[in-house]
């Protein structure tokens, strides 16, 4: 896998994935930034977010089990000194679907985040990780 990231002004970045895909990263105006996009450590919590919810979903619809929504919800501390690593992060899911099983998402879930989420399982090394999760029954 290769990025590419060329800086704009200040402390303003433009990342360019390998798939073609293109992101505005900047600071806090107290930084000196201009507030442009989200700080690079929001994107690796939104990347890990977004990690953890494919496994969940496509495990989910492996299975078979009728899941019509899947929201992560993710809060995170992070070091009060140099490196700022990520000391604790808690996902919450959020997972809707017609009948669908607590075993099922509780299986999908774990499987993500001792198995697939690579990004998870790296953060992991640094970071207390936990897991809760709630079942919404899916409307007519």
């Amino acid at each position: 896998m290769k990025v590419r990231i060329k800086w704009l002004e200040s402390v303003a970045f433009v990342g360019e994935s390998e798939s073609g895909h293109a992101m505005v990263m900047d600071g806090a105006p107290e930084g000196g930034g201009r507030n442009l996009g989200p700080r690079p450590m929001e994107t690796v919590l939104l990347g890990t977010g977004g990690c953890t919810a494919y496994d969940v979903v496509y495990i989910l619809k492996k299975g078979r089990a009728p899941v019509t929504d899947c929201v992560v919800e993710i809060a995170a501390d992070r070091a009060e000194q140099d490196p700022k690593v990520f000391t604790r992060i808690h996902f919450h899911f959020i997972v809707t679907g017609k009948g669908l099983k607590r075993e099922q998402v509780e299986r999908a879930i774990h499987l993500s985040a001792e198995k697939y989420c690579s990004a998870s399982i790296m953060l992991g090394k640094t970071a207390a990780i936990t897991h809760d999760f709630e079942i919404k029954e899916a409307g007519n």
